[in-house]
């Protein structure tokens, strides 16, 4: 049997149950997989809500969910952010990348980087970048395999 291609389009509020619960499959899942190796317990649905108004305020700034037969099977943030720096170019940051475990292999993935990516290029943006927890070796290998390169360092602050 194939799977349907997934829609690719921007979160809505209903879909925040389906996004949380995407979050959960992944803290929950294996070695290698978690979206963030010191991640905090998962939002409430309600708290989620009003972090979601704050986004979709945000000038550039999409929650993304990919949807097949109906259900949210993936999702990514993307922010397409101004700057005065590279002749004023834009840049892209993409966050929170998942995709379900039982669909994870079919090119879901593949198909919202590249809808990023898609995103990026019309907005004018110089680079898109992501950061990946050390451990994610498999998600490294995944973001090569598209044409991202190890560059530089990140550096994080806990606060």
């Amino acid at each position: 049997m194939t799977q349907a291609t997934p829609e690719i389009r921007p979160a809505t509020e209903a879909d925040l149950p389906a996004i949380l619960a995407l979050y959960a499959e992944i803290e929950l899942g294996g070695s290698g997989t978690r979206l963030d190796a010191g991640a905090s317990p998962a939002l409430s649905v309600a708290r989620a809500e009003r972090v979601f108004e704050r986004i979709r305020r945000y000038p550039n700034y999409t929650v993304y969910v990919a949807v097949a037969e109906g259900q949210v099977i993936g999702t990514f943030a993307l922010l397409i952010m101004d700057n005065l720096a590279h002749d004023g170019a834009p840049s892209g940051i993409v966050e929170d990348v998942v995709v379900h475990p039982s669909r994870q292999g079919q090119g879901i993935g593949k198909q919202m980087m590249l809808f990023a990516m898609d995103q990026c290029r019309s907005a004018g943006c110089y680079k898109l970048v992501l950061s990946s927890n050390l451990v994610r070796e498999r998600a490294h290998q995944f973001y090569e395999g598209l044409g991202f390169t190890r560059h530089g360092y990140s550096f994080v602050v806990s606060l």
